[in-house]
Parts: structure tokens; C-alpha cells; sequence
């Protein structure tokens, strides 16, 4: 079955994310998409992720397809207006990538050229609308395309953390009546608060899959609870990263216990290696998926 199918019959999923190189030898990352071959059910591209220039989301989204995986294409609002968008989505189509997953993308001041131009001339909610314009056979001004449309599988991000977390709810309502049929979240390190989150959003009825970030230092989870938005490690999880000898056996071990405590409380699991991927085998063969 195709991603797509799988979410279409409720069936539990998995994905994993690789980031593209930031040149053009893109053979680490396909040997790294080796190790999970036939171990997740798609694998998310990021497109220019924290705003780093790196090779694009779409050409390494085209050779997973050549070595026949399945991608998640990310598609970010930042740096394309809506003529280069809906070019993209069609070049997708194009190259045999249906997932997509469509965000509004970080402020370029986050990235390693701060003084590149933001577009954002449309959010993820317009894109999403946008999208499914193009699958009923015109662009998003009316115009008729040639030949066949494409078909996508559309997916959106939501931060279960945030505070507040009703705008995030609206926000998932307006992405879902735009098209998104599937929701993978920020960082969930608190099951407390992610269960919270799914009593709230339990009237969308929608695919969410909890996302999984691997912890590579008490460091980095002290940094996160002080830098992004909505992620909050708790002290316990700190506190193993700060007595453990072998961060990288402890890490691994923290978001297998995770998963398994996700598992049966949502739709599925995106791991988010952020540089390790090597160690998502580990991770799956850990957790049992």
C-alpha cells in the first residue's frame, strides 16, 4: 500500500525526514535512506530547513523516487511567490511525488544568509487551497491546465505544545478544510500535554503522527525549552541526558520509551533525526515498529 492508502484506511504509519547536503553529493543521505528501506512508510525531504541553503527538497525528493522510496515532498512559502509554488507542486506531480507536506517556513534571519529576501506570498493554509485548485484541473486564477491534473497526498504541521493552543486548533481546521489529510507535529516530549492535544482535536478526525526528535545532549533539550516555541522537555528527560555516559545509547533509548507510550494514542510517529540518521534503525528496532 502507498502512503496514501495507508492514511486513506486509517492504517498506522511511519515516517522518517532527511535533510538534503548542503552541495550536491547527495550519496551519504541515499546510503542513510538505505538503512530503512521497507522499515517506514515514507520519508520526508526538507526544504531548506532553519533557512540554510542546501541542494533543493525537490531534486532529492525525485531521487528517492528513482531508488524507489517514497518521499514526502516539504514545500515552504518562504522564499517562492505563488507563480513558482504552483510550478513546483506540478514539477512534483511531474516527477512521480504525490506527498506533499506544506509550511509557511522559518524567517531567513534564523538561516545562514540573513539578509536573503522573505516572500511568504502565501501561507501554508493558501497553499494548501491552492493545491487542490491545481487537482481539479486549473491554477489558483481559474486558468485550465493541460493534459491531466495532478493528484496529491497533502499533509500540514501543527505545534501540539503551543500556549495557547487554540489558534493552533483553528489554524488545523482551516488546513483541513483547505486539503491536508495528514498532520505531523512539532517535538513531543511531554505525553501529558500531547494528550491534552488530542482530546482537543479529537472532533477533526484527522491523521496526526506525533513527532520524534532525537535528544543529543541535556544541552540541546535545555536549549529547546528555552528557544522553541511549544517544545517542552521535562526535567526527568534532563536529567538521564546529564548522567548518562553514552549520550548516543541514552538518546535512542528515551525516544523508543517515547513512542512506545505514543503509539496507541495516535495515528503514527515521524522521526526527526536532525543529523543522526544513522541512528533511526536503532530507534525503530528499540521501539518495535
Amino acid at each position: 500500500m502507498t502512503f496514501r492508502e495507508k492514511i486513506e484506511a486509517k492504517k498506522f504509519v511511519v515516517t522518517s525526514e532527511v535533510g538534503p547536503p548542503k552541495g550536491m553529493d547527495a550519496k551519504v543521505l541515499l546510503e542513510d535512506a538505505e538503512l530503512i528501506r521497507g522499515r517506514v512508510d515514507a520519508i520526508n525531504v526538507t526544504d531548506l530547513q532553519s533557512s540554510v541553503m542546501r541542494l533543493g527538497s525537490l531534486a532529492v525528493s525525485s531521487m528517492l523516487v528513482q531508488k524507489g522510496f517514497e518521499p514526502v515532498f516539504q514545500l515552504t512559502c518562504r522564499d517562492r511567490n505563488r507563480l513558482a509554488l504552483q510550478s513546483d507542486l506540478l514539477s512534483a506531480a511531474a516527477l512521480g511525488i504525490e506527498n506533499v507536506l506544506v509550511l509557511t517556513g522559518d524567517h531567513p534571519v534564523m538561516g545562514d544568509h540573513p539578509d536573503a529576501k522573505p516572500v511568504f506570498d502565501l501561507d501554508s493554509v493558501q497553499l494548501l487551497t491552492v493545491a487542490g485548485k491545481l487537482q481539479q484541473g486549473a491554477d489558483m486564477k481559474g486558468n485550465k491546465l493541460e493534459g491531466n491534473p495532478p493528484r496529491f497526498c497533502l499533509g500540514a504541521v501543527v505545534n501540539p505544545g503551543a500556549d495557547p493552543l487554540e489558534p493552533q486548533i483553528a489554524k488545523m481546521e482551516k488546513k483541513i478544510a483547505a486539503g491536508a489529510q495528514f498532520f505531523q507535529t512539532q517535538a513531543v516530549y511531554d505525553l501529558k500535554l500531547f494528550e491534552e492535544f488530542l482530546k482537543k482535536t479529537r472532533h477533526l478526525k484527522t491523521t496526526i503522527l506525533a513527532g520524534i526528535v532525537l535528544l543529543k545532549s541535556a544541552g540541546m533539550a535545555k536549549f529547546m525549552n528555552k528557544n522553541v516555541a511549544g517544545v517542552f522537555v521535562p526535567d526527568a528527560l534532563i536529567k538521564e541526558m546529564e548522567e548518562t555516559k553514552d549520550k548516543s545509547a541514552q538518546s535512542v533509548a528515551i525516544a523508543a520509551r517515547l513512542i512506545k507510550e505514543l503509539k496507541p494514542m495516535c495515528q503514527g510517529i515521524h522521526i526527526m533525526p536532525i543529523g543522526w540518521d544513522k541512528k533511526v534503525p536503532l530507534v525503530l528496532d528499540a521501539s518495535g515498529l
